[in-house]
Formats: structure tokens, sequence, C-alpha cells
């Protein structure tokens, strides 16, 4: 019963012999390896986008923060929503490597809407050199709250913000969780909506640690790596980067086990959605779900084992509170536990 997050379970076994496989003879480092080569081109063509530069980095962290550098100036700011990873997550890691550029938070919920973003736009830029000019948007593809933006959603934050000549950057760390729940293509959901840059995410879907970012308009590609190796993530043993996504990226295994992901999820939010104690923030779109639940459900659910993380104080919660939790479903997850968890809290 694990639903902590899904950074947590196994590695598919595909990307296991592909690093063995990997480990064989010897390549060049630094990202000149033949499998680079390969990922690269399978990635292009995925996206539609045979001009796009594309990098490998190890974590999610560096990804946002390197592709944000690269898009922003030291003294710009960037537009998110109040809950994204870049604020709450990464321990100022953007700001770290932007040089000082801030954030700027829109909105009061996971999704920001165009008027939002609008508002938020036209309040920055106003003290000329004394404040903090205008900067990417960067939004989070699946949502921190388990939401997809829709293409049209997409589109239109693309739009504002490119009246106003600002690129905008999305976070991807579940890009295809988000992909197979619309249904549509990698092109669709970046560029083809406005999309400049994504940080395309491999860990939480399975890999064992490889995200790549990707810049639509390789006209930024040369800055990117000198940001990545100023930055101590290039990889010397790139290759075992490379042969991790490059085994995600054959015979559909990312769409694969983005659906299990999915799928599991599902199934998860059908059989809470049963119990009449618990309720949801929002219900889930791809593979992360937030509920509430009472007090002697997590009591019952901890004492049995299982995992996921509180968003509330479960020592002073009272047996009639609603404590908030959050449950996330990995593409490796048995439905056995799942219908074993269920079957506890009834």
């Amino acid at each position: 019963m694990f639903f902590a997050s899904d950074n947590t379970g196994p590695v598919p076994a595909q990307v296991l012999a592909a690093l063995a496989e990997a480990n064989q003879g010897y390549q060049s480092g630094y990202g000149a390896d033949t499998i680079n080569q390969a990922v690269q081109a399978k990635i292009r063509e995925i996206f539609e986008a045979p001009d796009a530069a594309v990098y490998l980095v190890a974590t999610g962290t560096a990804a946002n923060s390197l592709a944000l550098a690269t898009l922003a100036n030291p003294w710009d700011t960037v537009f998110c929503s109040p809950v994204a990873h870049i604020h709450e997550d990464e321990c100022n890691a953007p700001e770290f490597y932007m040089g000082g550029a801030k954030l700027t938070l829109v909105g009061d919920s996971d999704k920001i809407t165009p008027d939002q973003l609008r508002v938020a736009i036209e309040a920055e830029q106003t003290r000329g050199v004394h404040g903090p000019q205008r900067g990417p948007v960067s939004i989070t593809q699946v949502t921190e709250q388990g939401r997809v933006y829709t293409l049209d959603e997409i589109s239109a934050l693309c739009a504002v913000a490119q009246s106003y000549g600002l690129p905008v950057h999305m976070d991807g760390a579940r890009f295809t969780n988000a992909l197979v729940s619309l249904g549509c293509s990698a092109a669709e959901m970046t560029w083809k909506a406005g999309i400049d840059a994504v940080s395309f995410g491999g860990t939480k879907n399975g890999l064992m640690g490889v995200e790549a970012v990707i810049f639509f308009d390789p006209a930024k590609a040369w800055e990117f790596e000198l940001r990545r190796k100023r930055g101590g993530h290039l990889f010397s043993k790139h290759r075992y980067l490379s042969a991790q996504m490059l085994a995600y990226l054959t015979d559909d295994l990312w769409l694969d086990l983005a659906r299990r992901a999915n799928d599991n999820a599902a199934h998860l939010a059908s059989g809470l959605s049963t119990l009449s104690e618990v309720s949801f923030l929002h219900y889930p779109q791809a593979n992360l779900m937030f509920a509430y639940m009472p007090k002697p459900l997590h009591d019952r659910a901890f004492a049995a084992g299982a995992q996921y993380y509180l968003w509330g104080d479960l020592e002073t919660a009272q047996n009639a509170d609603l404590v908030k939790c959050r449950f996330v479903c990995d593409w490796s997850l048995d439905k056995s536990q799942i219908d074993q968890f269920i079957a506890l809290l009834q």
C-alpha cells in the first residue's frame, strides 16, 4: 500500500537492461555518447520539432532551474502559481541558478488563469530601474494538486505571455501522465500551444534518475550548455543518463508506464469514492490526488502499514476532523494493494 510518491517505486526491467548494455565498452563523455544522439533524435521526432535543442540532467530541480535561468535575466521575475514546485519544493534553486531573479505568485490555486496572469504581469515592470522586470511564465503539467491543463488553457496562457513578449516554461515532471490523460501529442501540449521550453520528466514515471530539457528555439542552446556545466550538472559518464531515456522512449514504454499509473489512480479514486467519509480536493485527472479523511481512517491505514503523506497534523486532530492527505500512484503498483487499502478503510 505505497501511495507516497511516484518516485518511490522500482525501475522497469527494460531500463535496467539498457543500463547494463550501456555499461559495455567505451563511450565518449559529457553528452557526446552515441546513445545521447539517438535520444535527441527520438525526442525531436516525438515532439515533431526537428530543430529543438535537447539536453539531459539527473534531477527535476536541475531541469527546472537551469531552464528558467536560461530564459530569465537576473533582474527578472518568473510568474508561477503559489503551489508551484519551483516555489515550494526546490529550496530556492531557481532563484539561485537565475542569479537573483525572483518569483511572482499568480492566483490562489494550482492552475493559473489568463486573467490572473495578465493582472500579475501588468503589476510588474512598473517601477523602471527600481523594480523587477517581467520574465518567463512557468506552469506545471500535471499540476501540484493533480489537475491537468487542457490544450485550450495552455494556449490561452501562452497567448497572454506572448502578448508581453514573455517565454513560457512547462514543468513536466509528470508530463506523460498529463499527455495520456488528454490523449494528445507531445507537440500539441507544448510548442503548438505556445510553450518555449519544457522539463520533460522521467524520474517520476519509472526512470532511475533523468530528465530532459527541451528548447524549441535552439537559439538558447549554447547558453543552456554553459549553465549546465557551470552549475555542475553535466555528467562525465553521460551515457548512463542517455541509456535510461532511450529505453524509456523505445516501444512507447514512457506512454505505457504513465497509462498504468493513471489507471491505478483511477482505480484508487473509484474505491475512495465509495466511502462517504472521504472527499477530494479535486477529482484526479492523472496519477495524483488530494483527499480529506477523518482521523480514524488515517489511524487505521497507518497502523496497517499504508504509506502516504499528510497535509495536516494527525496528532492534534479529533476523531471527527477531516485531515488532508495526498495519494500518488506509480506504474508498478498492483491493484491488489489498492483493493486491500480500500477494504481496510471500509
